[in-house]
């Protein structure tokens, strides 16, 4: 928050640079009253810009994440935002920590990665049964035996277009097609 603050008032202030350098240029023409307006329409529009480009600066910024879901919000205090919907939380799978079971390649356990604006990043650990359509939350003591059968735990099935699925089922297909596995 502090950094989007500082990027706030270093563009208002940048442009009053501009503006100040460009009327001397041309003879003081000027009105007074394009600085302020200058230096509010600077930090408005760098604001604006890092609402909005959040997701893309922080998906790009961790290249072992894969963006499964985003929702889409508008807020009262924002009118723009009922135009144009602003991202407040993303839902990613982290490809680094995805695993596939060797003898059942449609099992993909995976961190999934809950990133809110403004909140704190959340981890939870989750099995894909990529065939039968469902998950499984990792708590304390459930784990995926080597047979493939789920102990401590139970499945939740999920609708075919669920987006996290397909998302974890697509990169569990590309560890398998980089390691060579065509099973």
């Amino acid at each position: 928050m502090i950094i989007d603050f500082i990027g706030a008032i270093a563009t208002g202030l940048g442009l009053l640079g501009i503006v100040l350098l460009l009327n001397r240029l041309t003879g003081r023409r000027l009105g007074r009253w394009i600085y302020p307006a200058t230096v509010a329409l600077g930090m408005i529009g760098y604001t604006v810009w890092a609402e909005y480009s959040w997701p893309v600066r922080t998906v790009e910024g961790s290249p072992h994440l894969v963006l499964a879901s985003a929702n889409r919000q508008g807020v009262f205090y924002r009118p723009w935002t009922y135009v144009w919907p602003q991202r407040t939380r993303l839902i990613l799978i982290d490809r680094s920590q995805t695993l596939i079971h060797p003898d059942f390649p449609q099992m993909v356990r995976t961190q999934v990665v809950f990133i809110g604006r403004w909140e704190p990043i959340r981890v939870a650990g989750v099995i894909f049964d990529c065939a039968a359509r469902a998950r499984a939350d990792l708590a304390q003591g459930v784990e995926l035996n080597a047979d493939g059968t789920l102990e401590g735990g139970s499945w939740r099935g999920l609708e075919a277009d669920d987006p996290v699925l397909a998302t974890a089922c697509a990169v569990g297909e590309e560890i398998r097609n980089e390691r060579g596995d065509n099973t």
